[in-house]
């Protein structure tokens, strides 16, 4: 850009900013499809600036309620630096800087979007605003000059114009406001949307309270060695971010088909900003003050397998709480979930205060932290594992059983029920009335513990907002927690939010035919493990059965088992075949300590599963010697190799039916 004097300086400076700006076209695409959603279906846009800044906060607006170009309906937009009524009353009583936050506390809801225009970043109403807007779980947008500035800290997603003239940032930002409406206009389909219908939102709604963390998967090779110490190189490959704590306990409440919101406190910076983001839009976050930077778990991980974990930030204590914006949450709860991961959420008075509240009104399910405070009187139910059932009554280890534990526990804490888990033996439950009740496990050979917990009380707080008794609701967390830890645990369901179409669905021992065989044999091989497969009718499962499945599980590390279908028998076996349904064979084979999962299948023979599978070793049994296999190809065009076993001489489940047969005839009939 060439030119003299002021306006050559100008065009200069503008020309560069554009340049940096130009970079940013992603983000404004994001945003223009994000406001076209929420504008279709009935939020608002809010906009706010000072100076020149409320100049184009009016003009974004303007353009939304009229039109940037195509002929369209109009959506609601609200400038709020042009509500001079409004600004006048609020700076006479309340002081500048709550002009715009006292606007964004009446109009805003948590599903309209902030956007705040600032050119240094810094003005005390502006970032008023943002907290104000993002206490009650609103999209929160800013426009401003170079960064770093506290205003992109406090927003969840920023653009930073890096001008040297205000001038310049503000002629930028100008560009920014025509992009955005062009990006809004194109996903609006440049035609009139008609109104969106709203239909009650009949799902329960559940409200998780609890200190959020975020969990960073650093995955890597390893392949040398320091050269100045005996610590291996990582070389990493991937770097992944997802909710951990409470925010991975509402991500269960919301994939059990709850509305959750999660009242939680969020730091001002960018990994808190981008925690905000990966819960949106399964959940709405009602962001409390935070302490210190966003907490962090960082695992370094080579082949699946984790090096170290690195903590930092916090301490994450609560320090502004939306008392109001909280109670009025509160309120609306079918059930609460409070997920303490000992930041200090549960010891905060304020909260506690008002989840005291809420118990006297719905249930509350509380899964307690050692360093957390106690469940609030009332609690619907209270979740601690042994350990920390242990570590609360004082108890040494192993002194008490899980169920003394839980009657105890359930008097201390004036709780209705207390349900102590005990890793793959079940649950323990004690209520206000009778004995303990024993829920007992299906146990989940190899899999993966973490985040079970946060699976046991999302299922037993969406549960009880649908209305089920505590024994019944306890039941379901059991079964549900087994089917997480066989599934792989957190790991798992990280991956399968990275990569939906890649669903690693949980494995449990009764796997429908329609199971995504690919993604249980990438879970099972998990750290390199060898998988094993058989397969068989297993109708009733005998002794020969049970010394082959042994044998084959000792050839690997994990063994799966394919299994005819009662279609599939009928047509191998002939009228009267199978004796047991597929779903109770399924069950008695996942029973076994050798057997890792099932997978059921419809065809004649398991070709089509094992393309899917691709074990790295087939076993079949002895009785088969000589004979071709038809999956043979299959198997070691896969990678695989096909191993006979030993079986045990007479033992077959057609003799033990004929023998059954025989003795019925043989024996006399009852007298009446």
């Amino acid at each position: 850009m060439t030119g003299t004097g002021w306006l050559g300086t100008h065009l200069a400076e503008l020309s560069d900013a554009l340049a940096e700006v130009e970079g940013q076209s992603s983000t404004v695409e994001t945003w223009g499809r994000r406001l076209a959603e929420q504008l279709v279906a009935g939020g608002r846009l809010l906009a706010a600036g000072n100076g020149g800044s409320a100049a184009e906060a009016q003009h974004l607006t303007a353009e939304l309620v009229g039109r940037f170009v195509a002929e369209r309906r109009p959506y609601s937009a609200i400038a709020l630096c042009a509500e001079t009524s409004s600004l006048t009353a609020i700076v006479n009583d309340y002081g500048a800087d709550e002009m715009f936050a006292r606007q964004v506390e009446a109009h805003g809801r948590a599903e309209d979007v902030l956007m705040l225009l600032s050119t240094s970043g810094r003005s005390p109403n502006v970032l008023r605003a943002a907290e104000r807007g993002r206490e009650l779980g609103m999209q929160v947008w800013a426009l401003t000059g170079p960064g770093p500035n506290p205003l992109a800290d406090a927003c969840d997603d920023a653009i930073c114009v890096p001008a040297a003239s205000t001038a310049a940032v503000q002629a930028a930002h100008l560009v920014l406001v025509h992009a955005l409406c062009a990006a809004v206009d194109d996903h609006l389909g440049r035609r009139d949307i008609p109104v969106q219908v709203v239909v009650p939102d009949e799902r329960p709604h559940v409200v998780v309270v609890g200190d959020t963390v975020l969990d960073r998967d650093v995955d890597g090779r390893i392949e040398r060695l320091c050269p100045d110490a005996p610590a291996p190189v990582l070389d990493v490959t991937a770097t992944h971010d997802s909710p951990g704590g409470a925010g991975l306990a509402a991500l269960l409440c919301a994939a059990e088909g709850a509305r959750v919101t999660l009242v939680t406190p969020v730091a001002r910076d960018a990994d808190g900003r981008a925690l905000v983001n990966a819960l949106r839009p399964d959940v709405e976050v009602v962001a409390l003050g935070h302490e210190g930077p966003t907490r962090r778990k960082v695992r370094a991980r080579s082949d699946g397998r984790s090096l170290v974990r690195v903590d930092d930030g916090g301490p994450g204590t609560p320090t502004e709480v939306p008392e109001v914006a909280v109670r009025t949450v509160l309120a609306t709860a079918d059930a609460v979930l409070v997920s303490d991961y000992g930041a200090g959420v549960t010891r905060d008075a304020r909260l506690r205060s008002l989840l005291t509240e809420a118990a006297g009104r719905c249930p509350v399910v509380w899964d307690p932290h050692p360093r957390g405070g106690p469940p609030v009187p009332g609690a619907t139910l209270v979740t601690p594992n042994l350990a920390e059932a242990q570590q609360a009554s004082g108890a040494v280890a192993d002194e008490s059983a899980p169920d003394a534990l839980a009657q105890a526990l359930r008097a201390d804490w004036d709780a209705r029920a207390v349900a102590v888990t005990a890793g793959d033996r079940g649950a323990f439950l004690a209520t206000t009335g009778d004995e303990p009740l024993f829920v007992p496990a299906v146990p989940a050979r190899g899999g993966d513990t973490c985040g079970a917990g946060d699976r046991f009380a999302a299922t037993a707080a969406v549960s009880l907002a649908r209305g089920s008794l505590v024994s019944a609701a306890v039941g379901a967390a059991v079964a549900d927690a087994s089917a997480w830890v066989a599934g792989g645990g957190a790991e798992a369901f990280r991956i399968r939010r990275r990569t939906p179409e890649h669903d690693t669905t949980d494995v449990a021992a009764d796997v429908p035919p329609d199971e995504d065989v690919a993604a249980l044999a990438a879970r099972l091989r998990l750290g390199g493990r060898t998988l094993v497969a058989t397969g068989g009718c297993f109708d009733i499962v005998h002794a020969g059965h049970v010394a082959t499945l042994q044998a084959a599980r000792r050839l690997g590390d994990a063994l799966v088992v394919v299994m005819n279908s009662d279609d599939s028998v009928r047509r191998l076996k002939g009228a009267g075949r199978p004796v047991v349904g597929a779903a109770d064979r399924a069950r008695v084979l996942g029973a076994l300590d050798c057997v890792d999962a099932v997978v059921v299948f419809d065809e004649d023979d398991p070709r089509e599963v094992l393309t899917a599978l691709r074990p790295d070793v087939w076993a079949k049994g002895g009785d088969y010697g000589g004979r071709p296999l038809p999956e043979t190809d299959v198997v070691r065009s896969g990678g695989g190799r096909v191993v006979l076993l030993p079986y045990l001489d007479g033992r077959s489940t057609s003799s033990l039916i004929e023998r059954t047969g025989r003795a019925r005839t043989h024996q006399p009939e009852e007298v009446a």
